[in-house]
């Protein structure tokens, strides 16, 4: 194993483990959550299953924690050990009644500062323990790491509480220019270590505000995927909207500029979202194309319901507009001002 690592490369091992874990636990949810919970009613055998995206979900600190081992190429036992204690300390899992509880997701930032401490621990120790590893490094990491990150979590969740705070003042902004804000704030945030969703329950976004943050994560998600489509793999591509852009985290760290198209993309896309009155809740909120639950909502809230001319509204909205706009900034960040070249938005999975 490697000890000797630029600060910019421990940095991105870390950024890419916690960006690749937290959309392998969101994809099957994202891609199977509203098909089960339609079939369900139909499929009674399926309704136990419900859960078990719930179950991912509650799982991504120790997901995340495992791929930054990865990222570090430490051996089993220690990318293992750096999970579990990333787990812990993410605060999805508590403990009620003797009874431990996984509820969801966790703070992706406590995750990302845990599992750095941890594996610079690890980097720390290196393979000096060998015989000695499994019995030292998976009790040392959980007990020394987890429980200093779970200390943490209060302090580094009114980070999130803050962005919250300020989030909200745009709610009384007149309704155009909230949606245009809303959907840019939505669309950088989901590129952050920020939880969207939390962001979204903090404040009680719905109705118009709620659809705006829905839309810009959507023009993020669609606008990712069109300006990484010719350098990544098509199912990475895939993933930024049907999963999450959260995936190209560690690029926009690296050079915020990839961000730009994104911007313009979801300030456009805000525009449509008060125009077409696209609707949402503070569950909704969040999501994006993601699973559908952005469309969903919008048509279980909006008048007229599934109605041909709201399918087609939430079509144009929620995709088309999204994909549309991400080839026109695409093509003049790229083609025109030179700002931006496909190679930035390569991403290392």
């Amino acid at each position: 194993m490697e000890n000797k690592l630029s600060a910019k490369a421990f940095a991105m091992n870390v950024l890419n483990g916690i960006a690749t874990g937290a959309v392998v636990v969101l994809i099957p949810g994202a891609l199977l959550s509203e098909l089960f919970k339609a079939l369900a009613p139909h499929f009674p055998l399926l309704t136990p299953y419900l859960g078990i995206f719930g179950m991912s979900n509650a799982l991504m600190g120790l997901v995340c924690g495992t791929m930054v081992g990865v990222n570090f190429k430490f051996t089993p036992i220690q990318a293992a050990s750096l999970g579990l204690a990333t787990e812990f300390a993410a605060g999805a899992v508590t403990f009620k009644k003797g009874l431990i509880v996984l509820a969801g997701t966790g703070d992706i930032i406590n995750m990302m500062l845990t599992a750095a401490l941890g594996a610079a621990l690890i980097l720390l120790v290196g393979n000096g323990l060998k015989a000695y590893t499994i019995l030292v490094i998976p009790p040392l990491l959980l007990v020394v790491v987890g429980i200093f990150g779970r200390l943490l979590l209060p302090y580094v969740a009114k980070i999130t509480q803050v962005i919250g705070l300020g989030t909200a003042q745009l709610l009384h902004l007149q309704p155009l220019v909230m949606c245009i804000l809303l959907a840019i704030v939505f669309g950088i945030l989901i590129v952050s270590p920020i939880t969207t969703v939390g962001i979204a329950l903090a404040i009680s976004l719905s109705g118009v505000g709620s659809g705006a943050a829905n839309i810009g994560i959507c023009a993020c998600g669609f606008g990712f995927a069109v300006l990484g489509w010719s350098v990544n793999s098509y199912g990475t591509s895939l993933a930024h909207f049907l999963g999450s852009p959260k995936i190209s985290m560690p690029n926009v760290v690296k050079n915020p500029k990839t961000l730009l198209p994104i911007i313009c993309s979801a300030a456009c896309c805000g525009v449509l979202a008060d125009v077409f009155d696209i609707q949402g809740t503070p569950m909704s909120a969040g999501f994006g194309f993601s699973g559908l639950v952005g469309p969903i909502n919008h048509l279980n809230l909006v008048a007229g319901g599934y109605s041909l001319t709201n399918l087609l509204i939430a079509l144009l909205v929620f995709a088309l507009a999204p994909l549309g706009f991400g080839f026109l900034f695409k093509h003049l960040f790229m083609n025109v001002l030179h700002i931006v070249k496909p190679e930035d938005y390569k991403l290392n999975i």
